[in-house]
């Protein structure tokens, strides 16, 4: 299964600290720990020229960064503000009011050749809804996009619905191409995983 943007605007709506001082989440105790994939990092950069999230202070006043949120696939950060720092006895990173300009550089495989490394599957191209479990990662959400077998895209699907646990989806990511979007805070190009459920007609 191929899809793109919404996987990573999931993945980063996970990291606010805010959330394990409030609630228990499924990440809770993954500071440290393996996420991703070892070949997989996401870097933020918060003073890229002309970004669309670029800036030198986030909405509180606190001086931004360029740092690893996720180094060699170990989650090395979490996204703290200045109340979610002091609850937790931490420094505020900068991420009061969201993200700045998160990149996560592809493998080296265009579109069409990550078609071809999938075989059969499904390309997302638009999901719906907000299916999303923070205390368990559990994942269900309706999508829309393109049949493919044989590395080729066959006919458009639509009302089906997609589901499976977002820490098994990270860490068995396949591959990110290189059709990176650049009119994002998120710079991501296409992610391939391995399998999901997939229902409909």
């Amino acid at each position: 299964m191929k899809w793109r943007q919404g996987y990573l605007v999931i993945w980063s709506g996970r990291l606010p600290a805010a959330r394990y001082t409030v609630n228990p989440t499924f990440l809770l105790d993954s500071l440290g720990k393996q996420i991703l994939p070892e070949w997989l990092t996401i870097e933020e950069h918060p003073h890229l020229l002309k970004g669309l999230a670029s800036s030198p202070f986030d909405s509180e006043g606190v001086r931004t960064e360029r740092r690893d949120i996720v180094k060699d696939g170990v989650l090395t950060q979490w996204l703290l503000t200045n109340y979610s720092a002091r609850k937790l006895g931490l420094k505020s990173t900068g991420h009061a009011g969201g993200i700045h300009n998160w990149r996560i550089a592809g493998q080296g495989l265009n579109f069409e050749q990550l078609l071809k490394e999938m075989g059969t599957g499904l390309v997302v191209t638009e999901l719906m809804g907000q299916g999303v479990s923070g205390i368990t990662g559990d994942y269900s959400r309706g999508a829309a996009g393109f049949w493919v077998e044989n590395g080729e895209i066959q006919y458009p699907v639509s009302e089906i619905t997609i589901a499976g646990n977002l820490k098994e989806m990270w860490r068995n990511i396949v591959t990110v191409g290189d059709d990176i979007e650049t009119r994002s805070n998120i710079q991501c190009g296409s992610v391939l995983l391995p399998e999901m459920k997939i229902a409909g007609q």
